[in-house]
């Protein structure tokens, strides 16, 4: 049944200007699309033209929210990039065995470690809008730095801020105030306005600078099936290249998949395919590990539908 508090809370995340969309009931993950883009067919009408994510489908608009929240308890998730937000997510540890590595060494939880950073920066951790988070730690809502280049997700053992410290921006949500996650209750700890990130953590988050688009040169034949691939390459680069926030990894996995098709065919090799789209994913700021993993997913599903260039008649 409907609840109407989760459609209130929806509502008033919504009325600050974030993009909010329906997380499954008590439950941390997306409500829908109820598969992943990689086993997605393009028949199920949700996902309209191809699979249509959370971030894209996040919204302030109060018709919608009220649609779908009148359906189901949904959670409520908030989606940063599209809110202009940054949020701090402050760990704590799941049990007695989870302890920080010597590097933090005497820290209780992401709260300390954020603090000892603080203290090595010199830098103040402002008061802002502060949420309690089920398992008892906070998330720290920041206005995203209005110049400077789009802040992403980190993890605190994969090149982030410390340990038990992640962070959400472009590409990444938070479940929002209002929701539970396993019956644990989300719950709003300092109320007011988010704070500007602070400078010196923007500058700690600041992601090295993009390397710079250079083309790959494949070896193709100089005949009409050697146009036809170059064509297509070209097209399937120029779709990645154009892809706004939050939709390059799905652009990157759908060129993946046209090529990937080709490749099955044998017009090229699936290696041709990683040189030609690596270089230009890396190019957006997409993490290599993220790159490789989606091509990858791009290039099975590719290979149960070859394309065999025999059944083309008319080069590109």
């Amino acid at each position: 049944m409907p609840n109407p508090d989760l459609l209130a809370a929806a509502l008033a995340h919504a009325g600050r200007g974030w993009h909010v969309f329906p997380l499954r009931p008590d439950d941390k993950r997306p409500a829908f699309p109820d598969h992943t883009a990689d086993d997605c067919t393009g028949r199920d009408p949700r996902c309209h033209a191809g699979h249509v994510g959370w971030e894209a489908r996040a919204t302030t608009d109060p018709d919608r929210i009220r649609r779908a929240w009148s359906r189901r308890p949904y959670g409520v998730g908030v989606a940063c990039g599209p809110s202009g937000l940054v949020v701090i997510d402050l760990d704590v540890p799941k049990n007695t065995d989870d302890t920080p590595p010597s590097e933090w060494a005497g820290a209780r939880d992401g709260a300390d470690v954020l603090a000892a950073l603080g203290d090595r920066h010199g830098g103040a951790i402002e008061p802002t809008y502060t949420v309690t988070t089920g398992r008892g730690g906070s998330h720290l809502y920041y206005l995203h730095p209005e110049s400077g280049p789009e802040l992403r997700n980190t993890t605190g053992d994969r090149g982030g801020l410390g340990w038990k410290v992640d962070t959400r921006a472009h590409g990444g949500y938070v479940v929002a105030a209002g929701s539970t996650v396993t019956g644990r209750p989300y719950t709003v700890a300092l109320d007011c306005e988010p704070a500007p990130l602070p400078a010196w953590l923007a500058s700690l988050l600041t992601p090295p600078p993009r390397p710079v688009y250079r083309p790959t040169a494949v070896a193709l034949p100089a005949d009409r099936r050697g146009r036809y691939v170059a064509a297509a390459i070209r097209r399937q680069v120029a779709h990645l290249t154009a892809a706004g926030g939050g939709q390059r990894n799905h652009a990157l996995f759908t060129s993946a998949v046209a090529l990937g098709q080709l490749a099955a065919g044998g017009a090229l090799t699936e290696a041709d395919v990683t040189a030609v789209l690596e270089p230009a994913a890396l190019s957006l700021g997409l993490p290599s590990g993220e790159v490789a993993r989606t091509i990858a997913s791009g290039l099975r599903i590719g290979a149960r539908q070859p394309r065999h260039l025999a059944s083309i008649r008319e080069a590109a």
